[in-house]
């Protein structure tokens, strides 16, 4: 009994800690890594394994303290009701309890963070204090941010804010902070590249939030989705989808980069078959799969992008 018992636990945060974000939270670690690799091997500072080791160790204890985070807040906010259509939520169905789940929070909290700090030391080693203690204060930050999304007296992923946080830390402070971390350098360029995986995981999102669009109304969740109606949203999920390959192909243009370099063009039609499904849904259940797909699409096109800079 207590194996059974011990198992069904263990299969509950499994399923709570949501295994199948992790590509996607990886996305902008592997494009940042690439990005380093494509680096003057004899600059001061150049690829690292033992960097983009550490750096996806992080981001899956960040990505995971994220899912623990949003269980237990939707579930305690009362946001997560009967009527929800996505994958199972371990507290508001008492599959976890909310202590139990706090535990976790604060545990993987703590695991981010010592992963965190390790990562800085070997990465910034000689290269002063300033830099460690403003790359700490970022990572701070990024727990704060991972809890805050449902948790508070304001989680700001209740007021429509979700989108450009998951364009921050998931485009911006992954790859440039990849980069940077490898190579103790910043190009304003990067921007670009950084900025199209950060819109694509948006629509990640962006898809989640159209699928929970009438119980998100009914909770008084404020998503953009909620805000602009069906119709814009599928429209918003468009210009996320264009946009983050028009920045891709920005990129290589402004780098006069070779044709080998535009691989990840192999990628664009499975966005637009994205879109295309998007826009075309006509019952909620019928997103589920379309997350993965954009989050797999995602992850393709920044390893072909990868590739296309280090050949």
């Amino acid at each position: 009994m207590t194996l059974q018992l011990y198992n069904f636990n263990m299969k509950s945060w499994i399923a709570a800690a949501r295994p199948r974000t992790l590509p996607l939270a990886l996305a902008s670690i592997i494009l940042g890594s690439f990005l380093a690799a494509s680096h003057d091997p004899l600059a001061a500072g150049h690829f690292g394994w033992n960097i983009a080791g550490l750096a996806a160790l992080t981001t899956i204890f960040l990505q995971i303290l994220s899912n623990f985070a949003n269980d237990y807040g939707d579930a305690v906010s009362g946001k997560d009701t009967e009527l929800r259509v996505g994958p199972r939520r371990a507290v508001a169905t008492g599959d976890i309890s909310k202590e139990a789940m706090l535990r976790g929070i604060i545990i993987t909290a703590g695991l981010s963070l010592v992963s965190g700090v390790w990562l800085l030391v070997v990465s910034l080693y000689g290269a002063g204090n300033r830099a460690f203690y403003m790359l700490l204060a970022l990572g701070l930050l990024s727990i704060a941010a991972a809890v805050g999304y449902t948790n508070g007296k304001r989680p700001y992923g209740y007021a429509g804010f979700g989108d450009i946080a998951v364009l921050i830390f998931f485009g911006w402070v992954g790859v440039l902070g990849t980069y940077y971390l490898h190579t103790l350098t910043f190009r304003p360029l990067l921007l670009l590249p950084a900025t199209a995986v950060g819109l694509f995981a948006t629509g990640v999102l962006n898809i989640n939030n159209i699928r929970d669009i009438e119980t998100d109304t009914l909770t008084g969740k404020k998503s953009i989705p909620a805000r602009l109606g069906l119709r814009l949203a599928v429209r918003y999920h468009w210009g996320l989808l264009l946009a983050g390959m028009a920045c891709a192909v920005a990129y290589s243009f402004l780098t006069d980069a070779p044709l080998l370099s535009y691989l990840y063009g192999l990628s664009f039609p499975l966005f637009v078959l994205n879109g295309r499904a998007v826009a075309t849904h006509k019952q909620a259940v019928e997103l589920n799969p379309r997350l993965g797909q954009l989050a797999l699409t995602t992850l393709l096109f920044v390893v072909l992008f990868g590739l296309g800079q280090v050949l």
